[in-house]
Protein backbone atom coordinates (compact mmCIF):
# COMPACT_ATOMS: atom_id res chain seq x y z
CA UNK A 1 0.00 0.00 0.00
CA UNK A 2 1.40 3.41 -0.96
CA UNK A 3 1.32 6.46 1.30
CA UNK A 4 -1.56 7.96 -0.66
CA UNK A 5 -3.48 4.68 -0.47
CA UNK A 6 -3.14 4.72 3.31
CA UNK A 7 -3.91 8.44 3.50
CA UNK A 8 -6.52 8.85 0.74
CA UNK A 9 -8.09 12.07 -0.43
CA UNK A 10 -11.10 12.94 1.73
CA UNK A 11 -13.20 15.63 0.15
CA UNK A 12 -16.26 16.28 2.31
CA UNK A 13 -18.31 17.65 -0.58
CA UNK A 14 -17.87 14.41 -2.53
CA UNK A 15 -19.59 12.23 0.07
CA UNK A 16 -21.49 14.60 2.35
CA UNK A 17 -24.80 12.84 1.73
CA UNK A 18 -23.35 9.43 2.52
CA UNK A 19 -21.58 10.81 5.59
CA UNK A 20 -24.85 12.24 6.92
CA UNK A 21 -26.60 8.89 6.48
CA UNK A 22 -23.74 6.87 7.97
CA UNK A 23 -23.55 9.28 10.90
CA UNK A 24 -27.14 8.46 11.83
CA UNK A 25 -26.66 4.72 11.29
CA UNK A 26 -23.70 4.73 13.69
CA UNK A 27 -25.86 6.59 16.21
CA UNK A 28 -28.48 3.84 16.10
CA UNK A 29 -25.84 1.22 16.87
CA UNK A 30 -24.11 3.42 19.44
CA UNK A 31 -27.36 4.12 21.28
CA UNK A 32 -27.99 0.37 21.52
CA UNK A 33 -24.63 0.01 23.24
CA UNK A 34 -25.45 3.01 25.43
CA UNK A 35 -28.72 1.49 26.64
CA UNK A 36 -27.14 -1.84 27.56
CA UNK A 37 -23.82 -0.75 29.10
CA UNK A 38 -23.14 0.58 32.62
CA UNK A 39 -22.18 4.25 32.67
CA UNK A 40 -18.42 4.78 32.52
CA UNK A 41 -16.75 8.10 33.30
CA UNK A 42 -16.71 10.67 30.48
CA UNK A 43 -19.15 8.55 28.42
CA UNK A 44 -16.47 5.99 27.59
CA UNK A 45 -19.17 3.32 27.44
CA UNK A 46 -20.77 4.75 24.31
CA UNK A 47 -18.13 5.01 21.52
CA UNK A 48 -17.40 2.63 18.69
CA UNK A 49 -13.93 1.27 17.92
CA UNK A 50 -11.99 1.01 14.67
CA UNK A 51 -11.64 -2.62 13.59
CA UNK A 52 -9.78 -4.47 10.83
CA UNK A 53 -12.95 -4.38 8.71
CA UNK A 54 -14.81 -1.26 9.82
CA UNK A 55 -15.92 -0.20 13.27
CA UNK A 56 -17.82 -1.90 16.07
CA UNK A 57 -19.17 -1.86 19.59
CA UNK A 58 -17.03 -4.51 21.34
CA UNK A 59 -18.90 -6.95 23.60
CA UNK A 60 -22.28 -5.83 25.00
CA UNK A 61 -24.03 -7.69 27.81
CA UNK A 62 -27.49 -9.16 27.25
CA UNK A 63 -28.43 -11.14 30.35
CA UNK A 64 -26.11 -14.14 30.46
CA UNK A 65 -25.08 -13.61 26.83
CA UNK A 66 -22.80 -11.18 24.99
CA UNK A 67 -23.28 -9.70 21.55
CA UNK A 68 -21.38 -7.37 19.24
CA UNK A 69 -22.47 -5.10 16.41
CA UNK A 70 -19.88 -4.46 13.72
CA UNK A 71 -19.94 -2.35 10.60
CA UNK A 72 -18.04 -4.25 7.88
CA UNK A 73 -16.88 -1.74 5.27
CA UNK A 74 -15.49 -4.47 3.02
CA UNK A 75 -18.69 -6.50 2.68
CA UNK A 76 -20.84 -3.45 3.52
CA UNK A 77 -22.95 -5.08 6.17
CA UNK A 78 -23.83 -4.48 9.79
CA UNK A 79 -23.21 -7.79 11.52
CA UNK A 80 -24.75 -8.78 14.86
CA UNK A 81 -22.93 -11.71 16.48
CA UNK A 82 -24.21 -13.34 19.70
CA UNK A 83 -22.28 -15.54 22.13
CA UNK A 84 -24.92 -18.31 21.77
CA UNK A 85 -23.85 -18.79 18.15
CA UNK A 86 -26.68 -16.89 16.49
CA UNK A 87 -26.10 -13.95 14.17
CA UNK A 88 -27.73 -11.59 11.72
CA UNK A 89 -26.50 -9.39 8.90
CA UNK A 90 -28.01 -6.14 7.62
CA UNK A 91 -27.09 -4.69 4.23
CA UNK A 92 -25.43 -1.29 3.98
CA UNK A 93 -26.82 0.16 0.77
CA UNK A 94 -28.75 3.24 -0.35
CA UNK A 95 -31.72 3.18 2.02
CA UNK A 96 -33.42 5.59 4.37
CA UNK A 97 -32.46 5.93 8.00
CA UNK A 98 -36.01 4.89 8.86
CA UNK A 99 -35.66 1.67 6.84
CA UNK A 100 -32.26 0.87 8.38
CA UNK A 101 -33.56 1.55 11.90
CA UNK A 102 -36.58 -0.69 11.34
CA UNK A 103 -34.49 -3.62 10.13
CA UNK A 104 -31.91 -3.27 12.91
CA UNK A 105 -34.64 -3.39 15.56
CA UNK A 106 -36.41 -6.28 13.84
CA UNK A 107 -33.18 -8.31 13.71
CA UNK A 108 -32.43 -7.60 17.39
CA UNK A 109 -35.95 -8.71 18.31
CA UNK A 110 -35.41 -11.94 16.38
CA UNK A 111 -32.22 -12.65 18.30
CA UNK A 112 -33.86 -12.02 21.67
CA UNK A 113 -31.97 -8.73 22.03
CA UNK A 114 -34.86 -6.26 21.94
CA UNK A 115 -33.56 -2.82 22.87
CA UNK A 116 -35.44 0.46 22.99
CA UNK A 117 -33.41 3.60 22.38
CA UNK A 118 -33.97 7.35 22.38
CA UNK A 119 -34.47 7.84 18.65
CA UNK A 120 -33.71 11.56 18.39
CA UNK A 121 -30.16 11.96 16.99
CA UNK A 122 -27.54 13.28 19.40
CA UNK A 123 -25.48 16.42 18.73
CA UNK A 124 -27.44 17.09 15.53
CA UNK A 125 -29.58 20.23 15.87
CA UNK A 126 -33.25 19.61 15.03
CA UNK A 127 -32.54 16.02 14.06
CA UNK A 128 -35.47 13.93 12.80
CA UNK A 129 -36.13 10.79 14.88
CA UNK A 130 -34.68 7.74 13.18
CA UNK A 131 -38.00 6.03 12.58
CA UNK A 132 -39.26 9.08 10.65
CA UNK A 133 -36.08 10.01 8.75
CA UNK A 134 -36.68 9.39 5.07
CA UNK A 135 -34.46 12.28 3.97
CA UNK A 136 -31.07 10.68 4.54
CA UNK A 137 -30.73 7.68 2.23
CA UNK A 138 -27.34 7.91 0.49
CA UNK A 139 -24.70 5.20 0.64
CA UNK A 140 -21.62 5.33 -1.59
CA UNK A 141 -19.76 2.12 -0.70
CA UNK A 142 -16.47 3.27 -2.25
CA UNK A 143 -16.55 6.55 -0.32
CA UNK A 144 -17.24 4.75 2.96
CA UNK A 145 -14.38 2.32 2.36
CA UNK A 146 -12.07 5.24 1.55
CA UNK A 147 -13.07 7.01 4.76
CA UNK A 148 -12.47 3.85 6.78
CA UNK A 149 -9.05 3.38 5.15
CA UNK A 150 -8.06 6.86 6.30
CA UNK A 151 -9.50 6.14 9.73
CA UNK A 152 -7.25 3.08 10.14
CA UNK A 153 -4.18 5.22 9.43
CA UNK A 154 -5.25 7.83 11.97
CA UNK A 155 -5.96 5.09 14.51
CA UNK A 156 -2.40 3.75 14.18
CA UNK A 157 -0.91 7.18 14.87
CA UNK A 158 -3.30 7.96 17.72
CA UNK A 159 -2.38 4.64 19.36
CA UNK A 160 1.32 5.56 19.22
CA UNK A 161 0.51 8.93 20.78
CA UNK A 162 -1.67 7.28 23.45
CA UNK A 163 1.24 5.02 24.41
CA UNK A 164 3.38 8.03 25.37
CA UNK A 165 1.24 8.75 28.42
CA UNK A 166 0.97 6.81 31.70
CA UNK A 167 -1.51 9.12 33.37
CA UNK A 168 -5.26 8.70 32.92
CA UNK A 169 -6.11 8.61 29.23
CA UNK A 170 -9.05 7.45 27.16
CA UNK A 171 -8.80 4.67 24.62
CA UNK A 172 -8.67 5.68 20.97
CA UNK A 173 -12.39 5.65 20.26
CA UNK A 174 -14.99 6.89 17.79
CA UNK A 175 -17.73 9.11 19.17
CA UNK A 176 -20.86 8.66 17.07
CA UNK A 177 -22.47 11.82 18.46
CA UNK A 178 -19.94 14.17 16.90
CA UNK A 179 -18.68 11.55 14.40
CA UNK A 180 -14.99 11.85 15.25
CA UNK A 181 -12.08 9.68 16.38
CA UNK A 182 -10.45 10.96 19.56
CA UNK A 183 -7.99 10.25 22.34
CA UNK A 184 -7.97 12.35 25.52
CA UNK A 185 -5.33 12.84 28.23
CA UNK A 186 -6.07 14.00 31.77
CA UNK A 187 -3.92 16.01 34.17
CA UNK A 188 -5.58 14.42 37.21
CA UNK A 189 -6.97 17.74 38.45
CA UNK A 190 -10.60 18.81 38.57
CA UNK A 191 -11.77 21.40 36.05
CA UNK A 192 -14.18 24.35 36.36
CA UNK A 193 -17.77 23.47 35.53
CA UNK A 194 -18.19 23.25 31.77
CA UNK A 195 -20.67 25.77 30.30
CA UNK A 196 -22.33 22.95 28.32
CA UNK A 197 -24.87 24.11 25.73
CA UNK A 198 -23.86 21.48 23.14
CA UNK A 199 -26.77 20.97 20.71
CA UNK A 200 -28.86 17.85 21.34
CA UNK A 201 -26.77 16.79 24.33
CA UNK A 202 -27.92 16.99 27.95
CA UNK A 203 -25.93 19.60 29.86
CA UNK A 204 -25.08 17.13 32.61
CA UNK A 205 -23.44 14.81 30.08
CA UNK A 206 -21.15 17.58 28.82
CA UNK A 207 -20.28 18.64 32.36
CA UNK A 208 -19.43 15.10 33.42
CA UNK A 209 -17.31 14.65 30.28
CA UNK A 210 -15.25 17.73 31.17
CA UNK A 211 -15.20 17.29 34.94
CA UNK A 212 -11.39 17.14 34.88
CA UNK A 213 -8.66 18.96 32.97
CA UNK A 214 -8.05 17.46 29.54
CA UNK A 215 -5.95 17.72 26.43
CA UNK A 216 -7.80 16.09 23.55
CA UNK A 217 -6.69 15.10 20.05
CA UNK A 218 -9.10 14.12 17.32
CA UNK A 219 -9.96 13.60 13.68
CA UNK A 220 -13.20 14.84 12.13
CA UNK A 221 -14.14 14.07 8.49
CA UNK A 222 -16.15 17.28 8.05
CA UNK A 223 -19.71 18.48 8.45
CA UNK A 224 -22.01 21.40 7.78
CA UNK A 225 -20.42 23.77 10.33
CA UNK A 226 -16.89 23.06 9.01
CA UNK A 227 -16.97 21.29 5.62
CA UNK A 228 -13.40 19.96 5.60
CA UNK A 229 -11.65 16.90 6.99
CA UNK A 230 -9.42 18.07 9.86
CA UNK A 231 -7.38 17.07 12.84
CA UNK A 232 -7.98 19.06 15.99
CA UNK A 233 -6.47 19.53 19.42
CA UNK A 234 -7.87 21.46 22.36
CA UNK A 235 -7.60 21.73 26.12
CA UNK A 236 -10.28 22.25 28.72
CA UNK A 237 -10.03 24.67 30.31
CA UNK A 238 -8.08 26.54 27.62
CA UNK A 239 -4.95 27.89 29.33
CA UNK A 240 -3.95 31.51 28.84
CA UNK A 241 -1.56 31.82 25.92
CA UNK A 242 -2.68 28.70 24.05
CA UNK A 243 -4.38 30.54 21.15
CA UNK A 244 -1.16 32.41 20.34
CA UNK A 245 1.18 29.42 20.47
CA UNK A 246 3.06 28.07 17.45
CA UNK A 247 2.95 24.35 16.71
CA UNK A 248 4.10 22.03 13.95
CA UNK A 249 3.44 21.71 11.06
CA UNK A 250 3.15 25.16 9.51
CA UNK A 251 -0.34 24.35 8.22
CA UNK A 252 -1.67 24.04 11.79
CA UNK A 253 -3.59 27.12 12.99
CA UNK A 254 -5.63 28.16 15.98
CA UNK A 255 -9.34 28.49 15.15
CA UNK A 256 -11.00 31.11 17.28
CA UNK A 257 -14.42 29.93 16.13
CA UNK A 258 -13.77 26.33 17.20
CA UNK A 259 -11.50 27.14 20.16
CA UNK A 260 -8.86 24.62 19.12
CA UNK A 261 -5.86 23.98 16.91
CA UNK A 262 -6.85 22.75 13.46
CA UNK A 263 -4.75 20.89 10.88
CA UNK A 264 -6.25 20.03 7.47
CA UNK A 265 -6.28 16.37 6.48
CA UNK A 266 -4.79 17.40 3.14
CA UNK A 267 -1.71 18.87 4.84
CA UNK A 268 -0.98 15.55 6.52
CA UNK A 269 -1.77 13.50 3.43
CA UNK A 270 0.50 15.56 1.19
CA UNK A 271 3.45 15.68 3.59
CA UNK A 272 6.50 13.45 2.94
CA UNK A 273 5.80 11.47 6.13
CA UNK A 274 2.14 11.69 7.20
CA UNK A 275 2.62 9.72 10.43
CA UNK A 276 5.50 11.93 11.58
CA UNK A 277 3.59 15.07 10.62
CA UNK A 278 0.51 14.04 12.59
CA UNK A 279 2.59 12.93 15.59
CA UNK A 280 4.34 16.31 15.61
CA UNK A 281 0.98 18.08 15.67
CA UNK A 282 -0.26 15.81 18.45
CA UNK A 283 2.87 16.25 20.56
CA UNK A 284 3.28 20.00 20.09
CA UNK A 285 -0.34 20.86 20.84
CA UNK A 286 -0.32 18.65 23.93
CA UNK A 287 2.94 20.18 25.19
CA UNK A 288 1.60 23.71 24.73
CA UNK A 289 -1.51 22.84 26.76
CA UNK A 290 0.36 20.89 29.43
CA UNK A 291 3.12 23.46 29.91
CA UNK A 292 0.80 26.46 30.04
CA UNK A 293 -1.49 24.68 32.52
CA UNK A 294 1.48 23.38 34.55
CA UNK A 295 0.69 19.68 34.32
CA UNK A 296 3.04 17.34 36.17
CA UNK A 297 4.56 16.07 32.94
CA UNK A 298 7.43 14.18 34.58
CA UNK A 299 4.92 11.93 36.35
CA UNK A 300 2.34 11.67 33.56
CA UNK A 301 4.50 10.92 30.53
CA UNK A 302 6.42 7.92 29.23
CA UNK A 303 9.71 9.34 27.87
CA UNK A 304 10.24 6.29 25.66
CA UNK A 305 7.10 7.14 23.76
CA UNK A 306 5.66 3.68 24.33
CA UNK A 307 8.47 2.20 22.26
CA UNK A 308 11.20 1.95 24.91
CA UNK A 309 11.55 0.22 28.28
CA UNK A 310 8.44 0.13 30.46
CA UNK A 311 8.63 2.79 33.22
CA UNK A 312 9.13 1.36 36.72
CA UNK A 313 5.91 3.00 37.95
CA UNK A 314 3.94 1.31 35.14
CA UNK A 315 5.56 -2.07 35.91
CA UNK A 316 4.32 -1.75 39.48
CA UNK A 317 0.82 -0.99 38.27
CA UNK A 318 0.83 2.68 39.25
CA UNK A 319 -0.17 5.57 37.07
CA UNK A 320 -1.65 3.61 34.18
CA UNK A 321 -4.83 5.07 32.72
Amino acid sequence: MTTHDAWPELNYADWSGTLATLHRWTQIVGKIRLERTPWINHSWHVPLYVTARGMGTSAIRAGDRLFEMDFDFHRHTLDVVVSDGRSASIALRPRTVADFYSEVMERLDGLGLSTRIHTVPSEIPDGTPFERDVEHASYDADAVHTFWTGLTSVHRVFQRFRARFVGKSSPVHFFWGSFDLAVTRFSGRSAPEHPAGIPAMPDWVAREAYSHEVSSLGFWPGGEPYPEAIFYSYAYPTPDGMPGATVRPDAAVWSGDLGEFVLPWSAVRESPDPEATLLAFAQDTYEVAADLAEWDRATLEWPGGGEGPVPIRAQRGGGAG
